[in-house]
């Protein structure tokens, strides 16, 4: 039996909460609720929820009638401590749809849990979701264990806890189960709770691109007027259901009879797009809620991109939408498009829509996205989806992600974007889904750095920055040309199985130069290019294209073609055309890709191009570009990108004898005791934060005399080094702050003395003398683009100076870890560079992992250094350590699944 700690409960008010508790969340459906921690207010809702309770919902939850919920219960149920006693409630609306719960029982580390959920919406995932939250709570206020008694017979329950990931034991006595089970996140529950998010959001992207009805709110009949723009679109794609013009002033629009309001409207609506002025959204919104209206795309600008009031005004509108159920596309968004025949949605400002493919698009920019689609056309770059989400308040690229992983109409994702709301959600779910998908994208903004993250960011070199990308699979380039060059090699080509390319032409002139682009991009060329002559027919130039494609040697190949005089240019393209087609129907051991520099033309030329049914270019097509080099620079990406999803994916691995849970207890002390401000944490601190993750500083003291140097040295055990407390001297390159391998009294007093002269303080570091190794330092720095990054690198002046550092963004696998420490220029000299015994990399690698899981479960971790440590063949020996802590400048992607918050900014 539960029982609450009066004493506890007396401090505690029961409408104080951790903010951070609250959170918007998708259901299985693709819906939303709000959760939050219980308050006494809620009394009332609580009981119109027990009223909604079907007989066996009521006998689930309490093992017997219980037809009323009687006033000392509903004080208990409504008045928590949000810390022994927790409940969260699941709002739609302004009612309770579910309600989770736990209590410590006596005050020990066990809580028992239960749950409850109104019978109109059970089945969409509630239980799953507040299992994750009650836990995450849990957890942060030291209760790492759940019980729970649950009805055999309610199998629902049971398999909320059954199918949750961790490790349940089971008792069944007189038909009531026993369940207990530890709540630490563990590889299977994590895994778990990352499907159902995926499958979850993914859904509430579905919702939004294959909805049975639209209204168009704001539909208007003045032709320089978005609502008719976007109401000419729909209509002109010929939309596979009903289409709704709202317009108060008039009895029809465009031919078809438009309705007063969305309330007027007699059927329901999946999808409201919404073209009036941004201060009537709100009014538009509170009917579109009444209505029940899946999701909001709104065209409307004036919000986020307006100034302070204006972005109140969107940030107000998303949680009411949220709250209500509802998912948000913009505001000052293009609009969505789906090309599927049995859909043919065209909820967008562009004025057609592109021809079928298997290619989905995101884009942030509004202004841009007409001119996207447009250019995509003219290549003959086919799209299966299309969403421009203006300011991203609510819908962002991570949703599209989430989406196109499981669509089975879209087999390559290009991404433009101009910032990331979750650069470590992003790097996830992007490395997830290249994997099986290409995801190609073009990132701008990348020197803006926010305000926030100015004090910690480092600028990377931009090979830096591309190594990033490739960890997560990500084919990153630098323009919208780059962007559709690459994309048109991806969407009707095969990827190659290695990087051995051969060229072959008419110009030897045009075929040197792409020779030299492809060493320059790090292809090898297979041959010397194969050049049949100005005069060559097309038997000649065919047979050519034959033999290479043919060859064991050859992964790809690069044609370019100049037309002669003589023969008109299509009778080469039949030919190259028949000449691959014979290749295919041979044996080879792999497809391999082609692309051209044929007739100058840009996209597929209509020679070259093998017709879906509706006459748009599929896979088979072969490429051209306007000039050699940007045909082998789109190969060699492709090139690059089949090479990383043929490497081992590796393994994310969470090191043994992590304390996850005292960590987090001693920042929240640290954070604090400094009112939550950006502060360095002092040596003691360090040392005990890093101990939690197995990182071990080797053993010191601080001391102020030559007496105490000596009685340190002695307690540490001889040889010692001596350091000097100031940075600026311990890291001279001349040692000026630094004694090593003492090995005597004597040298000790000596060297006391020197420093004290040196630095002017009496304060010393008397630390043992770790075995000798080269200097390394393993840092942690905040990246505007991917979150929190971890670095490696050989200490030094010369490493520093030329910026020999490698980075992976987290999480990091296995993988990711033994290719950090040997990517430094200098990481040679790890290895046993000129007969040199190679340092432990096992141990070096060991330590990357274990700082990466520190800055994965600690975000407020702003920066770390590790510098130097020792590697040497014994092992690596951290011999100082500085850590700053401070609010996260971005969320992390660790904890229960929830929505981007919506924070208002400061006024």
């Amino acid at each position: 039996m539960s029982t609450e700690s009066p004493e506890q409960n007396g401090k505690r008010d029961p409408f104080d909460y951790p903010r951070s508790w609250e959170a918007d969340v998708v259901l299985s459906d693709g819906g939303t609720v709000h959760l939050r921690p219980v308050v006494p207010d809620d009394a009332d809702n609580l009981v119109a929820l027990h009223g909604r309770l079907s007989e066996r919902s009521r006998y689930f939850r309490y093992f017997g009638a219980y037809p009323r919920i009687p006033a000392r219960d509903l004080v208990r149920f409504s008045t928590v401590d949000h810390h022994d006693r927790v409940a969260f409630v699941a709002l739609l609306g302004d009612d309770i749809v579910a309600v989770g719960r736990y209590e410590r029982i006596d005050g020990g580390p066990t809580a028992e849990v239960a749950f409850v959920v109104d019978d109109a919406h059970q089945g969409r995932g509630l239980g799953s979701i507040l299992l994750e939250h009650l836990a995450a709570a849990a957890s942060e206020v030291g209760v790492p264990r759940f019980v729970a008694e649950v009805l055999a017979e309610n199998s629902p329950m049971v398999r909320v806890f059954r199918d949750a990931g961790y490790q349940v034991s089971r008792a069944i006595e007189e038909g009531v189960l026993h369940l207990e089970f530890d709540i630490d996140p563990t590889e299977e529950s994590l895994a778990v709770a990352r499907s159902r998010e995926q499958a979850a959001e993914g859904r509430s992207v579905h919702n939004l691109l294959h909805p049975r009805s639209v209204a168009v709110i704001g539909a208007s009949t003045d032709p320089t007027k978005v609502g008719y723009v976007a109401l000419t679109n729909l209509l002109s794609a010929d939309f596979a259901g009903p289409v709704y013009p709202v317009n108060p002033e008039h009895r029809s629009v465009r031919g078809v009879r438009a309705y007063p309001s969305v309330m007027d409207i007699p059927d329901s609506v999946d999808l409201a797009v919404v073209a009036v002025p941004a201060e009537v959204v709100e009014s538009v919104l509170d009917g579109a809620l009444a209505k029940g209206v899946k999701t909001l795309l709104i065209l409307s600008g004036g919000f986020g991109e307006a100034g302070p009031l204006g972005l109140h005004a969107e940030l107000r509108l998303v949680g009411e939408a949220r709250a209500h159920g509802m998912r948000v596309v913009g505001p000052n968004a293009l609009g969505v498009l789906n090309t599927d025949p049995s859909i043919r949605l065209n909820a967008t400002l562009a004025p057609r829509l592109p021809a079928r493919g298997r290619t989905g698009f995101f884009c942030q920019s509004g202004a841009l996205g007409t001119a996207i689609l447009a250019d995509a056309e003219s290549r003959g770059l086919g799209l299966s989806t299309f969403v421009s989400a203006g300011n991203r308040a609510d819908v962002s690229g991570n949703d599209l992600l989430q989406y196109w992983e499981t669509d089975p109409n879209t087999d390559l994702v290009l991404l433009y974007l101009e910032s990331f709301g979750n650069p470590r959600k992003f790097a996830r779910l992007a490395r997830r889904l290249a994997r099986t998908k290409p995801v190609v994208a073009v990132k701008t903004g990348r020197h803006a750095v926010r305000p926030q993250l100015a004090a910690t960011s480092t600028d990377i070199d931009e090979a830096s920055v591309q190594a990033l990308f490739e960890q997560a699979g990500v084919v990153r380039v630098e323009s919208l040309d780059q962007l559709f060059d690459t994309a048109l090699v991806l969407a009707h080509q095969p990827l190659p199985a290695g990087p051995r390319v051969a060229i072959v032409g008419n110009s030897s002139a045009i075929g040197l130069l792409a020779a030299d682009t492809a060493r320059a991009q790090g292809l090898r060329v297979a041959f010397e290019p194969v050049d049949v002559g100005p005069q060559a027919g097309p038997a000649e130039f065919a047979k050519a294209v034959s033999d290479l494609l043919n060859s064991p040697d050859v992964d790809a190949l690069v044609v370019v073609f100049v037309p002669p005089l003589a023969i008109p240019g299509t009778a080469y393209a039949r030919a190259l055309r028949e000449a691959v087609v014979a290749a295919d129907n041979t044996t080879r051991d792999t497809e391999k890709p082609i692309v051209s520099t044929f007739l100058a033309v840009e996209g597929v030329p209509a020679e070259l191009a093998v017709l879906s049914e509706d006459g748009s270019p599929t896979r088979g097509s072969i490429p051209s570009y306007s000039s050699p080099e940007r045909a082998v620079n789109a190969l060699a990406r492709v090139v690059r990108y089949s090479a990383w999803r043929q490497r081992p994916q590796g393994t994310l691995i969470r090191p043994n004898g992590i304390h996850t849970q005292q960590a987090q207890e001693i920042v929240r002390e640290i954070l604090s005791a400094e009112d939550g401000k950006t502060t360095v944490l002092s040596d003691d601190d360090s040392v005990r934060l890093l101990g939690c993750y197995g990182i071990d500083v080797v053993p010191f003291r601080i001391v102020s005399s030559e007496d105490d140097a000596v009685a340190a040295a002695a307690e540490l055990g001889y040889p010692v080094t001596l350091k000097a407390v100031d940075e600026r001297l311990r890291g001279r390159p001349d040692l000026a702050g630094v004694r090593l391998d003492l090995s005597s009294e004597d040298s000790v007093r000596t060297s006391y003395q020197d420093l004290r002269e040196v630095s002017g303080e009496d304060d010393v570091y008397v630390q043992r003398m770790a075995p000798k190794g080269l200097s390394c330092v393993i840092g942690l720095q905040d990246d505007p683009s991917f979150g929190t990054l971890v670095s490696f690198g050989l200490s030094g002046l010369i490493s520093t100076l030329l910026g020999d550092r490698a980075y992976r963004a987290i999480p990091l696998t296995d993988m990711d870890a033994a290719t950090l420490i040997r990517e430094p220029k200098t990481a040679p000299l790890l290895t046993g560079y000129r007969g040199d015994e190679p340092a432990d990399l096992a141990a070096l690698q060991d330590m990357v992992l274990r700082v990466a899981a520190l800055a994965e479960d600690t975000p407020e971790i702003r920066s770390l250094a590790l510098d130097p440590i020792l590697a040497s063949p014994s092992g690596a020996f951290v011999a100082n350590a500085r850590i700053m802590l401070g609010a996260p400048p971005s969320r992390p992607d660790s904890g229960p699944r929830r929505l981007r918050p919506i924070i208002a900014p400061e006024d």
